[in-house]
């Protein structure tokens, strides 16, 4: 299996440096066939290429069976005409990734201010409020004079009903609900196109529940009880804002896994960004970046009907949630006192052991 690591900015190269780690360790025991090939986006290939992104990583990306995307940090890139892409956004379109699939829960050993909280979060990627993914040509948002700026939504049948199929789907192997998030009391005509793409899905899985949120009582009921839900359904932007209020009940922003996948492919990435101010210290928390590559990995496994794949994903999973839970090798934001590098060597030294 060829996967393409890319590194980022910021905290990036010390986070995916970990999780490597741990590749090679899960490679020696599975035998997986995984051949790793780096390459650079962000300000480093802005450097040295003149842009944060190139067509030749998207081609690389498109190539190969999945792609391990480290953190950005598009807040300091120049504007587009001058390099400024952004690998986050420009990814999703190209390869299609219209899914963003983030899994937050209670673990063992680690502080958690919902303690019963498992749910997944499902968000639509590719349209929404984003102003850089609502237009064919050019962007969203615009501004005709200096004391005015407008931005457009996008909702289309198409994206909600690929969206909500896979939130019934994954709800189907799990608790057997979708809770489906909008503001259809304001937005009626996108928010109530979306319900009635997802109720019509929603036919087609009898044995799935379906509830409908209003998204700020949605806010509300996360913090009063999380484990009431199962898989949360939303559109782009509701969906980023809920999933990183999930990540923080569930113990920390540097828990919050996800994966962009799409039909064909797929792309590992976490939900927190680059983290500037801490790169280079060796503090920062690989487990996001690392649960990440475990759903890759997964996803591969499915995808390819391979087993073999899918329990060498679980044991991954397993591994990082343990040492998490560990205060003498996790990280210092979830109470330990190890550094990435080390953290990264626990969960390769646990893969090794596991079983034996």
């Amino acid at each position: 299996m060829d996967i393409l690591v890319l590194p980022g900015d910021g905290i990036g190269p010390e986070i995916v440096g970990a999780t490597v780690t741990a590749l090679d360790a899960l490679e020696r025991r599975y035998a997986l066939g995984l051949a790793l090939h780096h390459d650079a986006i962000g300000l480093g290939c802005l450097e040295k290429d003149g842009a944060t992104l190139t067509d030749a990583v998207l081609d690389r990306a498109r190539a190969s069976d999945g792609t391990i995307l480290g953190p950005v940090d598009t807040f300091v890139y120049p504007p587009l005409e001058d390099g400024g892409r952004n690998p986050s956004s420009e990814f999703r379109i190209a390869l299609d990734l219209f899914a963003n699939i983030r899994p937050s829960y209670a673990r063992p050993g680690v502080p958690c201010m919902a303690p019963g909280i498992d749910l997944v979060m499902v968000r639509e990627n590719t349209e929404g409020f984003y102003a850089d993914r609502s237009m064919y040509k050019g962007i969203g948002e615009f501004q005709p004079d200096e004391d005015m700026a407008l931005s457009l939504r996008k909702i289309t049948t198409r994206a909600s009903a690929r969206i909500a199929k896979v939130a019934f789907e994954l709800a189907a192997t799990r608790r057997h609900k979708v809770t489906a998030i909008h503001k259809a009391n304001a937005l009626k005509l996108t928010d109530g196109l979306f319900l009635r793409t997802v109720r019509k899905v929603g036919e087609d899985y009898p044995g799935v529940e379906l509830e409908e949120v209003i998204v700020d009582a949605m806010a509300a009921l996360l913090i009063r009880d999380a484990s009431r839900f199962d898989v949360i359904l939303a559109t782009n932007m509701f969906g980023d804002i809920l999933s990183d209020e999930a990540a923080e009940l569930s113990g920390s922003l540097g828990l919050a896994a996800s994966l962009n996948a799409g039909d064909e492919r797929a792309v590992a990435q976490c939900v927190h960004g680059a983290a500037p101010d801490i790169a280079g210290q060796d503090v920062a928390n690989p487990v996001a970046m690392m649960q990440s590559t475990a759903m890759l990995l997964d996803w591969l496994g499915s995808r390819d009907k391979k087993d073999g794949i899918r329990e060498a994903a679980a044991a991954f999973r397993a591994a990082v949630d343990t040492v998490a839970g560990d205060p003498a090798r996790a990280t210092r934001d979830l109470g330990g006192k190890a550094g990435t590098r080390a953290f990264g060597l626990a969960v390769a030294d646990e893969i090794a052991s596991a079983g034996s």
